[in-house]
């Protein structure tokens, strides 16, 4: 048996590989060889090949082999507009999201590869026509990292026709030491003790996930047979943004104020950026965020037997500690 880890050098991946290893030599999992594919190589994780979805999948599989599919092109590092403005984006989404999970499965139903977790996104969602967000909600997302996301999970749901076992994730906010992305602003104004502006009066729940949960709960669905459902990934009882922010910015002894805004206005502002090519956040990113967004994670804890063990103060903590230990 083999752990195929597809990405496993980005930042939910070498948390999913010392799951791995710390799962196995607990004899919770099966042993087996962990590798890990991805185009830039971590010395820590073990046995590395190198795979570019942008080439295509040529990793020889075995029928044995559980595929964890990580590799994704999100927001985070700043994708490019250029040449053709944000149109850009949906091919560059499209080429590794879509084309790279259709190589994927054509190569696992080649080799009779039968077990596959893959990690979605909770963006697939959109606005939330009620609370909390469970995993049959409509999916209309607001972009094309979620539009891409989309097309990857209806192709794992026609792989499943053919035998393939699928469980899908749909994360949160991932956050935790080591990840950055669209908090390196919030995390930079705080620790010059700039004021902090909000999208809206900060009084809506922003829920988070941490990167050890994700990890933990793809060892559940190891434990579980790779049951061939959508599971959502999120905190328990989030805090209201105003409180979350403001009980960081007193842990780290900052002298940060938050600020609120009308958040019609400042959305209309980021919108406008973003169709000069001046994006400071994207539409699936500043959309719903004034909104309350909560997914419901109660099918993953009774289908799984996960809980989420950190809780969002905790994990942004951690995080900012991390950007900042040196």
């Amino acid at each position: 048996m083999r752990y195929i880890v597809i990405g496993g050098s980005g930042f939910v991946g070498s948390y999913t590989i010392t799951a791995l290893q710390e799962s196995i030599a607990q004899g919770r999992i099966d042993s087996g060889e962990i590798i890990c594919l991805d185009r830039v190589q971590n010395h820590t994780l073990g046995t590395f090949v190198f795979c570019d979805l942008l080439q295509g999948f040529d990793f020889p599989l075995k029928s044995s082999d559980i595929i964890i599919h990580l590799a994704a092109r999100a927001y985070a590092p700043k994708p490019p507009l250029k040449p053709f403005g944000l149109k850009t984006l949906e091919r560059y989404f499209y080429d590794v999201n879509v084309k790279g999970t259709q190589a994927i499965l054509k190569s696992m139903l080649e080799s009779n590869a039968r077990k596959l977790i893959y990690f979605s996104t909770d963006m697939v969602y959109g606005k939330p026509a009620y609370l909390p967000v469970d995993t049959s909600h409509n999916r209309a997302p607001f972009g094309y990292y979620g539009q891409s996301k989309v097309l990857a999970e209806d192709l794992i749901a026609k792989a499943r026709e053919q035998g393939i076992q699928a469980s899908i994730f749909r994360p949160r906010i991932i956050v935790g030491a080591g990840r950055y992305g669209i908090l390196t602003k919030l995390f930079t104004l705080i620790s010059h003790s700039l004021p902090v502006p909000l999208i809206g009066d900060g009084s809506n729940c922003y829920q988070m996930i941490s990167v050890q949960d994700c990890a933990r709960a793809i060892i559940c669905a190891i434990e579980s047979s790779f049951p061939n459902n959508a599971y959502n990934l999120g905190s328990h009882n989030p805090p209201t943004i105003k409180a979350l922010l403001g009980n960081l910015i007193t842990q780290v002894g900052s002298k940060s104020k938050l600020i609120p805004t009308h958040a019609k206005s400042v959305k209309l502002a980021l919108g406008v950026l973003e169709q000069l090519g001046l994006p400071l956040m994207y539409k699936e990113q500043y959309a719903i965020a004034d909104c309350q967004y909560i997914v419901d994670i109660s099918s993953t804890q009774a289908e799984l037997g996960w809980n989420p063990l950190y809780n969002d103060s905790d994990m942004l903590l951690a995080a900012y500690k991390h950007k900042f230990k040196d």
